[in-house]
Formats: structure tokens, C-alpha cells, sequence
């Protein structure tokens, strides 16, 4: 045996096993421990060892709330277009391509119809990885449809925001969503329907000052950063320095923004206990 075989059979021993490659571990952004990624997916995508609720996709929130097998997907086939041309550092068309591309979706929302323990509903959910779940016209419009299915199916409405805000390569386009989703709302809201509002991290920009504020009862996950514009933006305008905690969850809830903080592993059974509770014939 020679001495570049004895080499080659060291460096075989070390490389990874492939269960064992780190994309399988999980460190937590708020205590930094390293955690096994079953283990925090077994706890709902909670850290066990503080609480805190990582950032999880749209395909992971529907399994999570929908009972299996019920949740049917509506208007997916809808996909933005480029009406002002735009291009920053990229083109617009690109960054929509790259997007549908790396999430497999052509908007940053989901739609459809699902059961909650065995109750209907409208269920609109956010996908962050999608251009930041900017909200667009066909962002806008899933949501108007879910709406208009509610009130057609005499259900409840439950949207997940997970959003930067207004897609700013649309312009006025995006901004426009903001009061025609907020008109659709009040439609929903003539019929006697309800509407859940569940702000997730981060909720920031139009989709905050519409319809993600705009519940009949608005829940956050624990640690949750809501609001409009971002702290320091705020702090460099008004020249002075916020509060601890400015913004998250906890604070808003103190001070009488939103109505509930639920944990992520009993957000299901508090979604269908209100629809039930709620349910107008």
C-alpha cells in the first residue's frame, strides 16, 4: 500500500456522513443552540429550549393548520406582469423568474379552501421566501377572490401575513391593493363573516396599514416584528431612541394593537374553536 492510497482512505473517512451534513441542523437566532432539524420540526419549527418561533414556509403553515388532505388551492395559476417595465438592478421580469424559481410558486400568496378540525375556511397564506411576500396585484387579487368565496360559501376568512410590504417595482399598482383589498373586507364584513388576521414575522409596510390590521381578531406568533415602517427609519425621524421590545408582539399586545398571542403549536386548535364559535349559518 502506498502512501498516497493511505492518504486517499483518510480523507474518505472524513467526510460527512450525508444525514448528518449540516443542512440538517437548525441554530437558533435568538439562544444560539444547535439543534437537530427533526427535532425542532417535531416541535412545529419552536426552539425547545426558549420558544422561539423560527420563520417557516407556506408549504410547512398549511400542514400545520389545514386537516390532511382538505386544503384545495384556488387562482394558483395567477402570475404578476410588468406593466411599468421596471428594472433596478435587475429587471423585474427577472426577479419575478428567479423567485418562481427558487419557491416554485408565481406569487408570494397561497389561496384556497381547507378544514380546521373539521370546520371550513378561507385560508390566504404568505410565503416570505417569495420577494419578501411583497404584496402585488396578484397578490391583492387572491386575496379579493378568498373573500368573495367566503362571503359566496358563507365561511370564515383566516389570511397569514408574512410580508415586507408593497412590491415597489409595481408602484402605484401595489399600493392600490392596500384599499382594494381593505373595500373587500368591509364587504365581508356587511355579510356578518369573520375574518382572522394572524401576523407573523415580520408583518411591515402597506400589508400592516391594510388588511393584516384590519381583522375582526388579530393573533401574532410569540416575538413577532410588526409595524410600518422599520425602528431605525423611525428613531432617525422622530430623533430619539424607542423602547425595548418596540414593535414586537409582546409590546403591541401590551399596548391594545392586537387581541391574542398564540403559540404556533395551538394556533390550529384557537383558528377553529373562533370559527366555530363565531359560524353564522
Amino acid at each position: 500500500m502506498n502512501l498516497l492510497s493511505i492518504f486517499s482512505k483518510k480523507v474518505e473517512l472524513k467526510q460527512p456522513v450525508k444525514n448528518e451534513a449540516s443542512s440538517h441542523w437548525v441554530k437558533c437566532q435568538s439562544c444560539q443552540s444547535l439543534m437537530y432539524h427533526k427535532e425542532v420540526e417535531n416541535q412545529k419549527f419552536v426552539c425547545p429550549k426558549c420558544g422561539f418561533h423560527i420563520r417557516i414556509g407556506v408549504t410547512d403553515r398549511i400542514a400545520l393548520l389545514a386537516d390532511e388532505g382538505t386544503f384545495v388551492e384556488f387562482d394558483g395559476s395567477l402570475k404578476p406582469i410588468d406593466p411599468l417595465e421596471f428594472v433596478d438592478k435587475i429587471s423585474y421580469k427577472q426577479r419575478i423568474a428567479d423567485a418562481t424559481k427558487k419557491t416554485g410558486k408565481t406569487s408570494s400568496v397561497v389561496s384556497g379552501e381547507c378544514m380546521m378540525n373539521g370546520v371550513p375556511a378561507q385560508l390566504v397564506v404568505f410565503d416570505f421566501a417569495f420577494m419578501g411576500g411583497s404584496l402585488g396585484s396578484v397578490e391583492g387579487e387572491k386575496i379579493v377572490r378568498a373573500i368573495d368565496r367566503a362571503i359566496q360559501k358563507r365561511q370564515g376568512l383566516i389570511i397569514l401575513s408574512a410580508s415586507g410590504g408593497a412590491r415597489m417595482q409595481e408602484s402605484t399598482f401595489s399600493l392600490l391593493q392596500m384599499s382594494k383589498t381593505s373595500a373587500a373586507l368591509a364587504r365581508l364584513a356587511s355579510h356578518n363573516l369573520l375574518y382572522i388576521s394572524v401576523l407573523t414575522d415580520p408583518t411591515m409596510g402597506g400589508v400592516s396599514a391594510s388588511f393584516a390590521t384590519l381583522g375582526d381578531i388579530i393573533i401574532a406568533e410569540p416575538g413577532a416584528l410588526v409595524g410600518f415602517a422599520g425602528q431605525r427609519v423611525i428613531e432617525q425621524t422622530i430623533g430619539s431612541a424607542l423602547p425595548d421590545g418596540f414593535q414586537r408582539a409582546e409590546f403591541l399586545l401590551e399596548k391594545g394593537s392586537i387581541d391574542m398571542i398564540v403559540n404556533r403549536g395551538e394556533l390550529k386548535k384557537t383558528l377553529s374553536d373562533l370559527l366555530a364559535l363565531f359560524k353564522v349559518a
